[in-house]
């Protein structure tokens, strides 16, 4: 490789001017980055480098195969699925990901969904805003029930680095863990079948992946077996839950709440069951759970670190 010129096609969805790029940049002899890239600007724009960088950007067959230079492509995510591996691995091109980077802030932010359903916090704050409580009785204002969580039972789907976290918090507060069994995978003694772990649950979170097997994983079926006070979380994938069966079971007062911080359009241009105005005890965010400013610069590092060890001969984090 004589020349280790970058382009970073979309930087921006990774830093909001608020990141440290020096480690990054010292990884190339020469990165350009953009904040965004439309699909007719990618063969241009990678022309002379042999390395991309890529967010959201998808790098498909013929993009691939118009770029005879690239020879590595760093994710600045975990999901790979906007690269096409098996066209990567036709035309010699090594895939690396980033993994871990966003454990502590995904953690953080899947017990601040569940706490806030537990507390009622929206609702609170909402009525606080209304003047309720300025015009109460009491001193206090307790319209909306508040839910212990200390000694409920928090059901995982999906026990790897980030649902480990999760437990370990929820456990902080007194919470018993259930971890459930992943469908498509062997059956495990300390794990239980679905049927099984549903109607047990006080919440349940979602951390697996999106794949056939889990695609609308958490159905108008499997909401039906949850206790009707149950709560549901998913910060993984939209797609793991049937947005619309949720939504109907929200509606009909089946569930205490649900939160999400992910869904199957992103963003949701074409609208979504979720986004409707009329859904009680629903928290939805806008895919930000990862999104600290400790988790994006250690993005930063990773792929730095992936860049480094791909020159040395060592590649690491490799997919593809």
């Amino acid at each position: 490789m004589p020349n280790r010129n970058a382009v970073f096609l979309d930087l921006q969805p990774l830093d909001q001017g608020d990141l440290d790029l020096a480690l990054l940049e010292g990884a190339f002899d020469r990165l350009d980055h953009y904040p965004a890239s439309s699909p007719e600007q990618l063969v241009e724009r990678l022309r002379g480098a042999q390395v991309a960088i890529v967010n959201k950007v998808v790098l498909d067959a013929r993009t691939l195969a118009a770029c005879p230079e690239l020879k590595l492509v760093l994710v600045s995510a975990t999901g790979v699925n906007n690269v096409d591996l098996a066209a990567a691995r036709q035309h010699g091109i090594t895939v690396c990901n980033c993994q871990g980077y966003g454990t502590a802030t995904v953690a953080q932010h899947t017990l601040a969904l569940l706490l806030a359903l537990a507390t009622r916090l929206p609702d609170y704050q909402a009525a606080v805003r209304a003047g309720r409580w300025q015009e109460a009785p009491n001193f206090c204002f307790l319209d909306f029930p508040i839910v212990e969580l200390a000694g409920k039972t928090l059901g995982l789907l999906g026990h790897g680095e980030l649902g480990g976290a999760v437990a370990r918090l929820a456990e902080a507060l007194g919470m018993r863990v259930l971890v459930g069994n992943l469908p498509g995978r062997p059956a495990r003694p300390d794990r239980l079948a679905l049927d099984d772990l549903l109607p047990q649950v006080d919440a349940l979170t979602l951390h697996c992946p999106l794949t056939e097997q889990t695609r609308n994983l958490i159905g108008a079926r499997e909401l039906q077996l949850m206790k009707p006070t149950a709560f549901l979380l998913n910060s993984a994938r939209g797609g793991l839950v049937d947005e619309q069966a949720l939504a109907d079971a929200l509606r009909r007062g089946h569930l205490g709440g649900a939160a999400t911080d992910v869904l199957t359009q992103e963003p949701p241009v074409d609208g979504n069951p979720l986004l409707a105005t009329d859904i009680p005890r629903l928290i939805v965010t806008p895919h930000s759970a990862w999104g600290s400013r400790e988790a994006r610069q250690r993005i930063v590092g990773q792929l730095a670190e992936n860049a480094q060890a791909y020159f040395a001969g060592k590649p690491v984090r490799q997919v593809g």
